[in-house]
Parts: structure tokens; C-alpha cells; sequence
């Protein structure tokens, strides 16, 4: 089942956005972060959520997508996520934030798949132009930004190419490609009894 998740779990950046994620689901998800596991157990991790449309247009100001599909500006107004999650790390509770904002992500992230939602961390932001918009507080951080909505494309796992590129891509149909290396290309060395 876990295997399941990770595998749906694609970085999506194409939604619905007219089918709006209700504010108890976001909720949900950042729980299942609050429920993760932390550095130290230090827990300074934040939150600000948007499911607002006008909100969400000016968090979508702030970010870039997909850099690797050059012809692609980023998602087309009706495809823009319906929702919003900003990961914050409170300052006031340590300078280093370690890994905490990639597990929160992922358990964000497999939380909204197993609701069949979908999202992308985006972590080229405009972090001054957001800080200002949002009037976050110069404490806090700010780590990544996670698009959540209802997915409105098709993504799948290739296995790389002969050229051995891990670039995603597009195809005629608009099916989101992504190259994942073999599991025996990573595996360096094992030590099995």
C-alpha cells in the first residue's frame, strides 16, 4: 500500500483549480506532518495555509514550476492548485531546520495522494515578494511552498534512457514522464547475512 502512495505521488502541477480543497483537509495534512518525525524533536516547524482564490494568486506570483520544460510557464489559469501550504522554520526555536521541511513534505504529500489529491514542492520561490505579500513575520523562515488540489494530469515513472537523462517530460498527449534510475544502478554495495 505505502509503495502504492509513493508511486502516485508524482509532483503534480496541473489541478483542478475550481475544485476547492476545504480548509479541515489542510488541517488533516499539516497534522500528519505534526505527527512526523522531527531533528531532535525540536518541532519548529510552521504553517500558512491558503484555499483562497485571491490568496492563492498572489502566492502563485511568487513561484516558479517545472524548470526543466523550457516552452512552459508554469500552470495556465483553471489548472492552478486550489490550495496552498507555506513551510515555515521558527528561528526563534533553531537556526536549522535539518531535513524536517522533506518530511513533513512527504508525509503532506502521501496524506493528500491517499485522498486523491496531489501536489508539488516548490522550492524556487520569491521568498522576499512572498514574505511581503503574506506579511510573514522575519522569525519565520520560509523553507518551501506545496501546491495541493485535485490533479488534472497524468504522470507516470519511465525507466531512464539509453542517453541517461533524468529530465521529465511532456509528451504529445500531455502525459507528465518521469525517468527513475534502476534500483541496481544505487544499490553501491550491500552486506547481506
Amino acid at each position: 500500500m505505502i509503495e502504492e502512495l509513493i508511486i502516485k505521488n508524482r509532483s503534480c502541477r496541473r489541478f483542478y483549480q475550481s475544485k476547492p480543497v476545504h480548509k479541515d483537509t489542510l488541517i488533516d495534512l499539516v497534522n500528519l506532518a505534526r505527527l512526523s518525525a522531527s531533528a531532535a524533536n525540536l518541532q519548529p516547524l510552521k504553517y500558512i495555509l491558503s484555499n483562497d482564490p485571491d490568496r492563492n494568486a498572489e502566492i502563485f506570483s511568487c513561484l516558479a514550476w517545472a524548470a526543466y520544460l523550457k516552452d512552459w510557464a508554469g500552470p495556465a489559469e483553471g489548472e492552478r492548485p486550489a490550495a496552498y501550504m507555506i513551510l515555515l522554520g521558527d528561528t526563534g526555536i533553531t537556526s536549522n531546520f535539518h531535513c524536517d521541511h522533506g518530511i513533513a513534505s512527504q508525509s503532506i504529500l502521501l496524506g493528500a495522494r491517499e485522498k486523491g489529491l496531489a501536489g508539488c514542492i516548490l522550492a524556487a520561490v520569491n521568498r522576499e515578494k512572498l514574505r511581503t505579500l503574506l506579511a510573514i513575520p522575519d522569525q519565520l523562515e520560509i523553507l518551501l511552498v506545496l501546491a495541493i488540489g485535485y490533479p488534472r494530469e497524468d504522470i507516470v515513472i519511465d525507466p531512464v534512457g539509453k542517453d541517461g537523462s533524468i529530465r521529465y517530460w511532456r509528451d504529445a498527449n500531455g502525459v507528465h514522464h518521469v525517468p527513475k534510475r534502476d534500483l541496481q544502478e544505487i544499490i553501491v554495495t550491500s552486506y547481506f547475512s
